[in-house]
């Protein structure tokens, strides 16, 4: 790391933050990667992973290092979702923090605490702690930004295999967006999207109906939240 250079303004200036928000589903539920603070200010409460941008750094830089540093967790697409700098929001100094949020299957993440947060854990959206900060609005926010994205990207078949029925694939948005589908008008819209085709092929399940197996037209369509 380069050394920092010295710097004199007539005005001062605020700090920057990274804080990032990763989902996934894990239970049935969506659920939200959060740490516990080791240290003040709100040591021992529950946040979202991230901390303070260094001099040399650049913003995306910052907020896959802080994740890593705290949660163990790399190598997943971070999106930038808002930045967020109301006065009075950080109580150590004036602090401006650029969120992120992610979006990943389960069986990809491998969390582990680490620098300062004391531990991790795995919240269900609708079951969240009381949070340090400003945290529950990012989070808010960054819920919004994923429930939008469902009508025009393919983000719901990252939690799906290669071959999936329409059933599963009606559970996966059912629960990102917290909320109930009606069967009939789900199928007809998932169909009426051309983005899946039939590959011929049923599942059996016990004494249930043979359902009909799906697949992406195109498995490069998985662009995770792009």
């Amino acid at each position: 790391m380069s050394q920092p250079k010295p710097h004199c303004y007539a005005y001062p200036h605020p700090a920057v933050t990274t804080d990032i928000a990763v989902f996934t589903i894990r239970e049935d539920a969506l659920q939200l990667l959060l740490i516990r603070r080791g240290n003040p200010p709100y040591a021992g409460a529950w946040a979202l992973p991230g901390g303070f941008l260094d001099i040399d750094e650049d913003l995306d830089t910052c907020a896959a290092r802080e994740l890593a540093e705290e949660t163990g967790v790399r190598d997943i697409y971070l999106e930038q979702l808002y930045t967020f700098g109301a006065v009075g929001r950080d109580p150590r100094e004036r602090v401006v923090s650029v969120a992120y949020f992610a979006l990943a299957p389960a069986g990809r993440l491998a969390v582990q605490a680490g620098d300062d947060a004391a531990a991790t854990g795995w919240f269900r959206l609708d079951a969240l702690p009381e949070l340090a900060f400003d945290h529950a609005e990012i989070i808010a926010a960054a819920h919004r930004r994923l429930v939008a994205k469902l009508d025009y990207s393919t983000i719901a078949f990252q939690f799906l295999p290669e071959t999936f029925t329409l059933g599963e694939l009606q559970r996966v948005y059912e629960t990102l967006l917290d909320a109930e589908l009606d069967k009939r008008n789900f199928r007809k819209w998932a169909l009426a999207l051309e983005q899946i085709e039939a590959t011929g092929e049923v599942r059996r399940r016990g004494s249930h109906r043979p359902a009909r197996l799906y697949r992406l037209t195109d498995r490069k369509q998985v662009a995770f939240l792009r």
